[in-house]
């Protein structure tokens, strides 16, 4: 027998929608306080969407019971975006791309990155003056480009750097827009957005496989970057490699996921420090005490436990992937109810990361929460930033390894300041969840 499921009421034609599209966090949230742990929302006429926060039924989607689902309508509208790779694919296609990729993020090959992260972060304070006002958002969304183009190519891409990252924005503002809309517009219609993404993804493209073009008429120079692996790899199987298409795939797939999203953190880590001074400077003694005025190193990471805490703990608070959506495609039954073919089930980082059930003070920045056995004593998907399953995020070391290693660089050097001192940096839901307008703070040099 099913158990009741109830939800906010909504409008006779558009349901749920437009209250979600209004303020998608805040909905949420209230729905939950209001609804328990198994919410209902209607998008559009026929869309049914359900709101798991019981940990439990969360694994059972992503890991016990996951080939029972595909990706939600949001990854699917990214296909244009970023094609057929291991973020959109399914099925036994994602598994062998994902067995192609899995050498290119070993550990030990991620750690041979870490000098292109610290070098990158200096480079980007190259010009930075203590008083100035600067959109710290935009700077680091400027220095995860640099690092992702140099650790994938081998080189920077300075050169159209602000039209590549300007395409991938318009790229991910065009699947939030597609993911939450019930009126499928086709690509071929030519509106303004679907004008501005055509163009866009032609000048992505054309970078791409001109990259891709160079590389494989220069075989045999070893190249270790990531490209350099996307092309030698060969599957176990057939002794196949990826062709031009699949490679553009996966590299604009680790363009888009591996750029914005640790842009997005390191903006929350400074946006929190600014307005936790208490954090911030057991932080600065961290550094000073471990490095010694020295860059920060791979080798440095364990001892700079504070550091790491303090990039855990925003991810708690301001998840890069806010939420996490899976369409049924055979009925399942999970927690008393049974889903249907075409319901969309969402589980959300934003909402378990905040849920009083498993965090005193859920509400607080409070890094030292993580240096204990918090993780061990809460069920495993009452934190799960980076997904979970076969299909965890496979750069989340890289992501984390990353993170640490600008936060130490650019920690020992400057104090980021808010703008003023009662601003609001409100967090605004597209694919990924980033300060709503960018985060104007002034510099302070230590």
């Amino acid at each position: 027998m099913n158990i009741t499921i109830t939800g906010p009421k909504g409008l006779p034609i558009s349901g749920n929608l437009m209250a979600f599209r209004r303020s998608p966090l805040q909905f949420i949230r209230e729905a939950v306080e209001e609804h328990g742990e198994v919410v209902h929302f209607r998008f559009g006429p026929s869309r049914h969407v359900y709101l798991l926060t019981n940990p439990d039924h969360i694994k059972e989607v992503l890991v016990n019971k996951q080939a029972h689902f595909r990706k939600g309508k949001g990854l699917q509208a990214a296909r244009p975006v970023v094609g057929d790779g291991i973020l959109t694919s399914e099925g036994k296609k994602h598994l062998r791309q994902r067995r192609l990729m899995q050498p290119a993020f070993h550990r030990e090959r991620i750690a041979s990155y870490g000098d292109v992260m610290v070098r990158q972060a200096v480079d980007l304070m190259s010009d930075w003056k203590t008083g100035e006002l600067r959109d710290i958002h935009s700077d680091m969304m400027k220095v995860t480009l640099a690092i992702i183009t140099e650790t994938m190519f081998g080189k920077t891409v300075k050169e159209g750097a602000d039209q590549i990252g300007h395409a991938i924005d318009v790229g991910l503002k065009y699947v939030a827009n597609k993911g939450s809309s019930f009126i499928d517009i086709p690509l071929s219609v030519p509106t303004k957005s679907n004008r501005e993404f055509l163009e866009s993804s032609e000048l992505l493209d054309k970078t791409i496989y001109s990259l891709i073009e160079a590389r494989r008429n220069s075989e045999g120079e070893g190249h270790k970057d990531l490209l350099g692996m996307l092309l030698a790899a060969r599957d176990e199987d057939d002794g196949e490699g990826m062709t031009d298409e699949q490679v553009r795939d996966e590299v604009m797939t680790i363009f888009v996921a591996g750029h914005e999203t640790t842009a997005n953190t390191m903006s929350w880590i400074f946006y929190l420090l600014a307005t936790h001074p208490e954090v911030e400077k057991k932080l600065h003694d961290e550094l000073s005490t471990v490095l010694c005025e020295k860059l920060p190193t791979v080798e440095d990471l364990p001892q700079l436990k504070y550091t790491n805490l303090i990039v855990q703990e925003t991810l708690r608070l301001y998840p890069a992937a806010w939420t996490i959506n899976r369409e049924v495609v055979e009925e399942v039954e999970i927690g008393g109810h049974t889903y249907k073919p075409g319901e969309t089930l969402m589980m959300s980082q934003y909402v378990m990361h905040r849920d009083p059930r498993y965090y005193e003070q859920a509400e607080q920045f409070i890094p030292e929460r993580f240096d204990s056995d918090l993780l061990k004593r809460n069920p495993a998907y009452a934190y799960f930033p980076f997904g979970g399953g076969p299909r965890v995020c496979i750069g989340n070391n890289f992501a984390l390894m990353e993170a640490a290693l600008l936060l130490a660089t650019i920690a020992q050097r400057y104090r980021l300041r808010l703008a003023e001192p009662n601003q609001v940096v409100e967090p605004e839901p597209l694919v990924t969840l980033r300060p709503k307008n960018g985060l104007p703070m002034r510099l302070e040099r230590r």
